[in-house]
């Protein structure tokens, strides 16, 4: 049994305790979900449905009417409001900071039909969807006062999903939230440090799973949770909204292959999944050390009192061990 070690993640700037004794042998780590739950068939977000849902910002593709592929909405409960002014009314002084809710909160759905799930399209569909994401984040960045986009996923009700239909959400905010602001610092520190990108460096074979012509999929050093994925652009790159339309379709396989692959071997668990992108508007000194990737967390554990006081996270599985589960992982034709 391997001994327990502490690992330091050089880009989010925090610690991570791996305990393999806690864990059962890392080829039967499954989820608890039970992947055959019934659920609904039909909801709004359904063809057909569409009088029910938010007002839409745009249909994929642009001429389609009832045959859309996918649809861009304004999130019916948002958690900012876009109609708000977002210049603040007062000075905020040397007390407590308050700015106005202003923000973009839109749902993408992903397919028009409700059993179909990111890991049902083809390469081609899911870079449909990759590019959507792009479209609209150009729409937003152009507001001046937007610092910050947010693309994320929840598949599943224990991973924050209110709908069970496949679906993504885009929050657009006039802040840089806190988790990115230490990425960027940790992140700056490492290249200060070492004159290299913290997230190039997560290369190494024992922790890669697969990889294409323009990215691989691979645990980190220092993997948060239990077989945590990242997808990482091989060549240099900031901003997910750089994205074109080839490495799109090369994002799209490997994006099903990995989700496919997570899914397989975990038992098909509830899992969250993030576009980890550079603020908006970096500058060029900033430039050598952000780099965009997404990140995959199934939810195979639960966060705890040790956790939340000190913001270290206790990881049963070695990286190097999930990695090699996934790796080996072969899915039927």
């Amino acid at each position: 049994m391997a001994s327990p070690e502490i690992r330091k993640d050089a880009v989010h700037n925090r610690w991570v305790i791996f305990s393999p004794a806690r864990a059962r042998r890392p080829s039967d780590y499954k989820s608890k979900h039970d992947p055959n739950t019934k659920t609904q068939t039909e909801c709004p977000f359904c063809a057909g449905h569409e009088h029910e849902c938010a007002p839409e910002i745009f249909r994929f593709p642009p001429e389609s009417t009832s045959d859309w592929k996918i649809r861009v909405i304004q999130n019916l409960y948002p958690a900012l409001s876009r109609e708000l002014d977002p210049t603040p009314d007062t000075e905020c002084g040397d007390g407590p900071v308050t700015v106005p809710g202003f923000g973009f909160h839109d749902v993408v759905i992903e397919s028009p039909a409700h059993p179909v799930h990111l890991t049902d399209l083809s390469p081609a569909q899911l870079a449909n969807v990759l590019l959507t994401y792009k479209k609209r984040i150009d729409q937003l960045r152009a507001i001046d006062s937007i610092k910050y986009i947010q693309v994320f996923k929840n598949h599943g009700a224990s991973a924050g999903a209110s709908m069970s239909h496949s679906h993504s959400q885009i929050m657009a905010l006039p802040i840089i939230p806190p988790t990115a602001s230490a990425r960027i610092d940790s992140m700056k520190e490492y290249f200060g440090q070492t004159g290299k990108c913290g997230v190039c460096q997560v290369r190494k074979d024992d922790l890669l799973i697969d990889q294409s012509s323009h990215f691989i999929s691979a645990i980190p050093f220092a993997a948060t949770y239990p077989f945590e994925i990242w997808i990482i652009p091989r060549d240099h790159s900031s901003h997910f909204h750089d994205l074109d339309n080839d490495k799109a379709v090369d994002l799209g396989g490997l994006l099903k292959l990995t989700l496919a692959k997570m899914c397989l071997q975990l038992n098909e668990p509830p899992y969250n999944l993030m576009i980890h992108s550079a603020p908006l508007r970096i500058d060029s000194t900033q430039l050598p050390f952000t780099h965009w990737f997404i990140q995959i967390v199934p939810q195979l554990t639960t966060v705890g009192g040790f956790e939340l006081a000190t913001g270290c996270y206790i990881n049963p599985v070695l990286p190097e061990d999930a990695a090699k589960v996934l790796r080996e992982v072969i899915i039927p034709n």
